[in-house]
């Protein structure tokens, strides 16, 4: 196995992940084992089994797709479609992960996306992936869905950077409130989500009555520690303690996935408000996948966009966000800042969305799934595992540096390729 001597360590400015591999396989001589398999079904199967019903619907199985899940097939299937060309004979002893966004040098073009209510899948809720994301050195992102506070999130991310995401409340002094706590806490980034003015159709959550916070979870610290919100509850006659069920459904239908619908010609109060608050901070859109509204983006001045189609929990029968990709970087690449998620499961993944020409990718389920499985130390071996995938496969594909990746580091099958067999696309 690679030598832990071997020349590369000296030569980056990261941790050489890639050595991660010869621990484990070294690691039975001690009697040590890790904690979980790092394979994405055999990972996704173990959470299953430790979950609830309910977690399990919530975000971390096909179920929790929108209608028939063919927007999130459609994702893994533009995956299979891309194929990484390797290269030969190219010296990889200077290869490094490390890249920049917005500023931040972090570890590796790989972030936490912003996924919500995080106590559904471990007791340690969004703190355990923020501490995670703290000592790997890489981007955090914090739903404004989530179970821990905004200012407990980011004490457990310590000096991480940290990016925020909003769900748009139509009240806006809320709206106001959570940017304010966001730049008191040290996020330096805004991240709109424009897709989840409400939830999509998922038929086992509707047939189980599965919603969280019409129940045991309610508003979590970050709806309940927010001065708007506690004057709405207060003008309702809402007690947070004897009214828990009422107040969650308050924070949830009112303030988050409220039905109501944004228009572009609106976002320019809330980038003037971010910009105000955060004094210059950028401010990010998610959700994006047609050409038309990233033009528009780039026209309303936004700093980055996010081509997502929230892993297919929104519109069924969708686009497959990396096919969105693909037309979106031709269109605005070199005018804004474009980064991707969807659908990743593993370094190949991460490898094909670089090649076609994102900057940055976040993944979402692999580290849900680590939390549901193990808790922080699940979500700490399932990061460090796809951060080692990431290293090994730019050594044993011929590609230093990040900037090697593009669309010359891939062939493209014809759209309408299907995957041999039937594998399992959950």
């Amino acid at each position: 196995m690679s030598d832990p001597r071997n020349p590369n360590i000296y030569n980056r400015t990261t941790p050489q992940w890639g050595l991660m591999q010869r621990e484990l396989f070294w690691a039975p001589n001690e009697g040590r084992h890790p904690p979980l398999n790092t394979d994405p079904d055999k990972l996704k199967e173990l959470a299953k089994e430790r979950l609830t019903e309910g977690g399990w619907y919530a975000v971390l199985c096909s179920s929790c797709n929108a209608g028939q899940s063919w927007t999130h097939y459609a994702n893994r299937l533009a995956f299979y479609r891309h194929q990484v060309i390797p290269r030969t004979l190219v010296d990889t002893n200077h290869r490094d992960t490390a890249t920049s966004i917005f500023g931040h040098r972090v570890s590796a073009p790989i972030g936490f996306a912003p996924i919500g209510i995080n106590r559904i899948y471990h007791p340690t809720g969004e703190l355990a992936p923020a501490r995670v994301a703290r000592d790997l050195n890489l981007l955090y992102c914090l739903s404004s869905a989530g179970s821990y506070s905004i200012e407990d999130t980011a004490a457990a991310n310590g000096s991480g950077p940290r990016f925020f995401q909003l769900y748009w409340s139509p009240d806006d002094n809320v709206a106001i409130s959570m940017l304010e706590r966001a730049h008191r806490s040290g996020y330096t980034a805004c991240i709109l989500t424009t897709d989840t003015w409400q939830l999509g159709w998922s038929h086992d959550d509707v047939a189980v009555g599965n919603y969280a916070f019409y129940h045991e979870h309610g508003s979590g610290d970050l709806g309940l520690l927010d001065p708007a919100f506690l004057e709405q509850l207060k003008e309702s006659r809402l007690d947070p303690v004897n009214d828990r069920q009422k107040v969650g459904a308050k924070w949830i239908d009112e303030n988050i996935w409220h039905g109501y619908s944004h228009s572009w010609e609106r976002l320019p109060w809330l980038m003037e408000q971010w910009k105000h608050i955060s004094r210059g901070k950028p401010f990010i859109l998610k959700g994006i996948q047609s050409v038309a509204d990233a033009r528009k983006a780039v026209e309303m001045g936004v700093d980055g966009i996010v081509v997502s189609n929230h892993a297919g929990r929104q519109v069924d029968g969708a686009i497959a966000s990396l096919d969105a990709l693909e037309k979106i970087v031709d269109a605005v690449g070199d005018q804004t800042y474009i980064m991707f998620d969807s659908g990743i499961r593993g370094a190949a993944d991460v490898f094909k969305a670089l090649a076609l020409g994102a900057k940055f990718v976040f993944i979402g389920r692999l580290w849900v799934w680590g939390l549901g499985a193990a808790g922080e130390e699940g979500v700490r071996h399932v990061v460090k595992g796809l951060l080692a995938e990431f290293d090994i496969m730019m050594n044993v594909a011929g590609y230093p540096k990040i900037r090697d990746i593009n669309r010359d580091a891939i062939d493209s099958l014809p759209r309408g390729t299907y995957f041999p067999g039937t594998p399992d696309l959950t």
